[in-house]
């Protein structure tokens, strides 16, 4: 989600915090002592949301500290991502609601993708314990964003025409020795008839 980037300048004030660093990079895998390490493209990306949201909380009337951040300024900071979104959203009056692909353009609004906002919670969520922050005070996984998250999945889900369900995953195929259920070597031949009964 690289709409996330820039909407302030990172030369503002930092925000006092206790515990928790709005500054850091975010990168718990690679050596901090060595300059030269190259982060993941998934580090990159977390580093850059953390700073970004930073940013918004710096920018935020009044300007807010992290500890004092609940999960309602992360669902109005969800919001405010919105209008940088790019996904077509059909409302309930559009002729297309429903349609996957629409045959023609439609007034209605862009926003962000689920799967976008559900990755970038995901990455702030971990960002945010990197930091110092405790996990039962973690904002990004309060009740009420995941309950958000739900909602926007499945209001998308219906406007959209396409499915969020789980993907399931695909078993390696086995060999037939092993998908049989008789054993490989024949059983032994069974014992001669006694003698006894004469």
């Amino acid at each position: 989600m690289d709409s996330l980037q820039g909407f302030g300048s990172p030369s503002d004030t930092n925000s006092s915090s206790s515990n928790i660093n709005l500054n850091s990079s975010c990168s718990s895998s690679s050596n901090p002592s060595s300059p030269t390490a190259t982060l993941s493209r998934y580090e990159n990306q977390k580093r850059r949301d953390w700073n970004t949201f930073g940013q918004y909380l710096r920018n935020h009337r009044p300007p807010l500290s992290l500890p004092r951040c609940s999960g309602a300024h992360v669902l109005e900071f969800l919001r405010y991502l919105d209008q940088f979104g790019k996904t077509k959203v059909h409302t309930q009056m559009c002729p297309f609601f429903g349609h996957p692909n629409p045959p023609a353009p439609c007034p209605c609004p862009l926003r962000q993708a689920w799967g976008s906002l559900d990755a970038l919670i995901g990455r702030l969520r971990a960002a945010f314990e990197e930091n110092g922050g405790k996990p039962e005070a973690n904002p990004f996984g309060a009740r009420a964003v995941r309950l958000y998250l739900r909602e926007v999945r499945d209001s998308q889900a219906k406007a959209r025409g396409i499915s969020y369900g789980k993907k399931k995953r695909k078993r390696p195929p086995q060999s037939s020795a092993s998908t049989s259920l008789m054993p490989t070597t024949p059983p032994p031949a069974p014992p001669p008839p006694s003698s006894a009964s004469q």
